[in-house]
């Protein structure tokens, strides 16, 4: 290959300076030049791995399994953005785990093709995460804006054609490199020095496309907060009774301080490796600063594990439906056992019982307080909107 050879005509200093080149570039056809992970930075990054990548699966596949299997929260639309956020995380903890340690722990490196693939899976479940908070960001704010005819603007229909959108287009931006946007001259400039064949220039579009998304989520709780000052000030002054009004006023701080929350995790999370990519973009990152990417990006991880505790355990209906889902499992359970133990051919009423309880009344019983949930929700509405 001529780049790698060394003219005979150059001095002793260019032609050490051409030896030095020729050997990081050796290193980086077998990708070396990415795996800078030391051995101590290894252990601590894997044990982040290692820990939230099994912790992030189970907690959203329990938020999925929760929405799938009760009827009345798949009926609603913030229900579905939650289930689309779950799903984004799982894809998340299964994808970045396996990719990461497989790539810097195990120090095992792939063609451009595999490696892009795994990549665009990646790139794909994390954007998927970021735009699935922002449906989240506007459900909430269409809820207290248009309280009376938020049901009329955002119908099931609408919320699974909104994932539908989101979902391709994550898909296609993601998987850009691998159908062609990828680094021109291999490993060298304009190549990133944080992600192998990756671009500078998709690595910029990218970065930037997700401060947007990101930017767009802090506009909008920014709103909601603003609206529900407004709402509580008014409220207050209307009434005039102190006590009433100190508690909607206590109210209206926890709910800043929820958001507040939200949007620290979040923020504390994205930025740093962001901030790392567009630094990529403009200057040549040392292997220092490689490093540190490596660390924060598993802040995207810990991200995807927090997000359950946020935004779907957090609300009261989908608490009941688990507690619901959970009594429904351990009455089957307690059935089965009942009948193993019993001698076979002889009718048991315990055993009717059981199958009339778990079938008919839980179903019945879960229906009824979702239901009853659900209007108090409705019948609060109208005051928000005043």
């Amino acid at each position: 290959m001529e780049q790698w050879e060394v003219s005979t005509s150059l001095g002793p200093t260019e032609a050490k300076e051409n030896t030095s080149s020729q050997i990081v570039n050796r290193s980086c056809e077998n990708l070396e030049c990415y795996m800078v992970l030391t051995k101590a930075e290894k252990t601590a990054i894997g044990s982040i791995c290692f820990l939230a990548g099994p912790i992030t699966l189970l907690e959203n596949a329990l938020v999925l399994g929760v929405i799938a299997a009760t009827a009345s929260l798949r009926q609603r639309p913030s229900y579905l953005f939650i289930a689309s956020l779950a799903l984004a995380d799982v894809f998340a903890s299964c994808f970045f785990t396996t990719s990461f340690l497989y790539f810097h722990l195990f120090r095992r490196g792939d063609g451009p093709t595999a490696y892009l693939f795994k990549l665009g899976g990646v790139t794909m479940a994390f954007t998927s995460s970021v735009g699935s908070l922002l449906l989240t960001a506007l459900d909430r704010y269409l809820c207290i804006q248009q309280a009376s005819s938020y049901k009329v603007l955002l119908t099931r229909r609408r919320a699974v054609l909104s994932l539908l959108i989101l979902w391709s287009a994550t898909t296609f931006i993601s998987f850009l490199p691998l159908m062609g946007w990828r680094c021109p001259t291999g490993l060298t400039p304009p190549c990133s020095r944080l992600f192998p064949y990756i671009n500078q220039g998709y690595l910029a579009c990218w970065t930037s496309f997700t401060l947007v998304l990101l930017a767009l989520i802090l506009c909008a709780y920014a709103l909601i907060l603003w609206k529900a000052h407004r709402h509580e000030s008014s409220m207050t002054s209307l009434q005039g009774a102190a006590g009433t009004g100190q508690a909607r006023m206590r109210m209206d701080i926890r709910l800043a301080r929820t958001f507040g929350l939200i949007l620290l995790i979040l923020v504390s999370c994205w930025l740093p490796a962001l901030s790392f990519m567009l630094a990529d973009v403009s200057v040549v990152l040392t292997r220092t600063q490689q490093r540190a990417f490596a660390f924060c990006s598993t802040l995207c991880l810990v991200n995807s594990a927090v997000n359950p505790l946020l935004y779907a355990l957090r609300c009261r209906e989908l608490r009941v439906a688990l507690l619901q889902l959970l009594q429904r499992l351990c009455e089957i359970v307690r059935c089965r056992k009942s009948t193993e133990a019993l001698t076979p051919g002889l009718p048991s009423t315990e055993d009717n019982n059981c199958t009339a309880i778990s079938e008919d009344e839980m179903p019945r019983n879960r229906t009824t307080r979702l239901n009853s949930i659900s209007e108090m929700v409705n019948n609060q509405q109208p005051n928000i909107k005043q």
